[in-house]
């Protein structure tokens, strides 16, 4: 195990032991019916503290340890690790975590959130996405907040300055004018905003960027744990609809998982197209982002680009559908 694996071990049986997990199975339970998730602190995947404070896993009999973590690129090193059962991860770190994992798969799409954008302070002179030439933007590198940060910036023909910067320092770094702009998932796009007040300005590219909001798993867990993780995505699924129609009980339990205020959180979920599927494009679109990642240097020039097909487990989606 190297060392990103032995810390993400680490790290996991750490918040294990503070508690910091979800529904707590007895010990009569088998440990069949027993997933550990890395869960990335995000609305993208709201269906699971939804599914967990409104007692879907219960009801659907798996018991759910609930880890979280800041990116879908760390929830994808643990899982490599074999430290979780199963993941989060947005289509960028997984497109990248498939060519290091040849045992990826891909088991549901729970979410697609189409408003990723800029947040720039207009006290900087910023009013368009030509103002960004030449900034700081504050941006965590390898993510699908990077993607889209690239993908605006080469529609507008703009040169900006990308500063590495996680989920936890980035509405500091804005507030603080250590950048101009930032590029960044929920929920700390919301709480940057808030934070700005007035001065805040949002930029959004002319094409929109469909992020995908994924459940993965190695195959061998897929194998092992086949009845576990169709109850798993059967619970997820249940918990689209009190999610889309702004059920109170569900917009509380995603805000008292993701730090959100309770002010913010209707107008961020409103944000995300919630339903638990595997679209058509879905390996497509996988391709295109591995193909970013070649053309930035993220991903070797000489690297294969796979059929990503090969990686999505279709049958869990279709089963608990029926």
């Amino acid at each position: 195990m190297n060392t990103h694996r032995k810390i993400a071990a680490i790290f996991v049986a750490a918040l294990a032991v503070l508690g910091i997990a979800g529904c707590s199975g007895s010990s009569k339970e088998s440990a069949a019916d027993s997933l550990t998730l890395a869960w990335v602190v995000d609305p993208s995947w709201a269906q699971v503290p939804v599914a967990n404070d409104l007692g879907y896993f219960k009801q659907h009999g798996v018991n759910v340890k609930i880890v979280p973590f800041p990116t879908g690129a760390a929830a994808l090193e643990a899982l490599s690790g074999g430290a979780v059962d199963i993941a989060n991860g947005g289509d960028v770190p997984t497109s990248a975590a498939a060519l290091k994992n040849p045992n990826l798969r891909v088991f549901a799409d729970g979410a697609i959130w189409p408003e990723g954008r800029f947040v720039a302070r207009r006290s900087a002179g910023i009013n368009s996405i030509a103002d960004l030439a030449g900034r700081k933007i504050a941006v965590p590198l390898g993510s699908s907040a990077h993607y889209f940060a690239s993908r605006f910036l080469t529609e507008a023909n703009v040169k900006a300055d990308l500063v590495q910067t996680g989920p936890a320092e980035i509405v500091t770094a804005i507030t603080n004018h250590n950048v101009d702009a930032i590029a960044v998932f929920q929920p700390a796009l919301a709480k940057a905003v808030a934070a700005l007040g007035s001065d805040a300005i949002e930029l959004q590219g002319r094409q929109k960027y469909n992020q995908h909001s994924l459940y993965l798993a190695n195959a061998s867990v897929l194998d092992s744990k086949k009845q576990a993780v169709g109850k798993f995505v059967g619970a997820i699924r249940n918990a689209d609809a009190p999610l889309s129609g702004k059920d109170p009980a569900a917009l509380t339990a995603v805000a008292k998982a993701t730090g959100l205020d309770d002010n913010l959180i209707s107008q961020v979920t409103s944000e995300f197209r919630y339903q638990t599927h595997l679209g058509p494009e879905l390996a497509a679109d996988l391709a295109d982002r591995a193909r970013w990642a070649q053309s930035i240097g993220r991903i070797p020039a000489d690297q294969h680009i796979p059929d990503y097909q090969n990686i999505i487990a279709g049958s869990f989606v279709t089963e608990s559908n029926s």
